[in-house]
């Protein structure tokens, strides 16, 4: 027990991505949108039209570059990703964010790959 370390550190499997902004000009530009993307594994158009519906701006993708029209705060913006976090990706039975987003007829589910929960979301 003398050997072992004093502090045990737990390094979570899943983090929250950090918003990486610029404002140019009138531009709000998120410059790792394509790396928030392969983080939570989701489409590129689900979460453009969620972030796009929750500040009510338009935007446009270009590349990995997700560009907002107007002068949006990166605090602001990481918000909404950590809201679209808890509403698309965290499974509601066992917290864990092994899910994916199934279409079936029109409606949409996240289904958990961890504990096997379906339950449907809002659409977008």
């Amino acid at each position: 027990m003398e050997k072992l370390p004093k502090k045990i550190e737990t390094k979570e499997r899943f983090e929250i991505p950090q918003v990486i902004c610029e404002v140019a000009g009138s531009k709000s530009i998120l410059k790792n949108f394509g790396e928030i993307l392969t983080v939570l594994r989701r489409d590129t158009s689900h979460l453009f039209k969620f972030i796009t519906k929750e500040l009510a701006t338009a935007g446009f993708v270009q590349g990995n570059v997700l560009i907002l029209q107007g002068k949006v705060p990166t605090e602001i913006i990481q918000k909404k990703v950590e809201d679209y976090i808890k509403e698309f990706v965290f499974c509601k039975e066992c917290k864990e964010p092994d899910t994916r987003l199934v279409k079936e007829e029109r409606v949409t589910f996240i289904k958990c790959e961890a504990c096997g929960a379906k339950y449907p979301v809002r659409s977008l």
